[in-house]
């Protein structure tokens, strides 16, 4: 949090000053500014986190990602766990392995997923965690 400091607010048009009172950062704000300028992320960077965050924005979606995070399964594994259709699954396993969250494995006529890496299972828990504080 930035230390800050109460100041009156300025004289209004006929000179008296207004009751409200304003907070005003302390020390170099320009300085303070520019660091964090320099420390954002690219904007490539954040485009790709915002359709990555859309991924992640459907339910649908997020109930096959925990399941995976569980087992390497198959579409008819995904279909009788969570009671969806192979048509619905098969296009939210493609949305997700586009996105990179997701990887499959051929074993015969079958494709076994599974999480693409280490990073979907830690952003799952992390947003779960997140949700469940708001919650509480």
């Amino acid at each position: 949090m930035i230390p800050s400091q109460t100041v009156k607010a300025p004289a209004d048009r006929s000179g008296r000053r207004v009751s409200r009172r304003w907070t005003e950062p302390l020390g170099g704000t320009a300085a303070r500014l520019a660091s964090i300028a320099r420390s954002m992320p690219e904007e490539e960077s954040l485009c790709a986190q915002a359709e990555l965050m859309k991924v992640l924005g459907d339910s649908g979606r997020l109930r096959i990602l925990f399941a995976l995070a569980k087992a390497e399964l198959c579409v008819r594994d995904l279909e009788e766990l969570l009671g969806a259709s192979q048509s619905l699954l098969s296009h939210h396993l493609a949305t997700l392995r586009a996105a990179g969250l997701v990887k499959g494995r051929r074993e015969g006529r079958a494709i076994h997923y599974s999480l693409d890496d280490s990073h979907v299972g830690a952003l799952l828990l992390l947003g779960y965690e997140h949700a469940r504080e708001r919650k509480s």
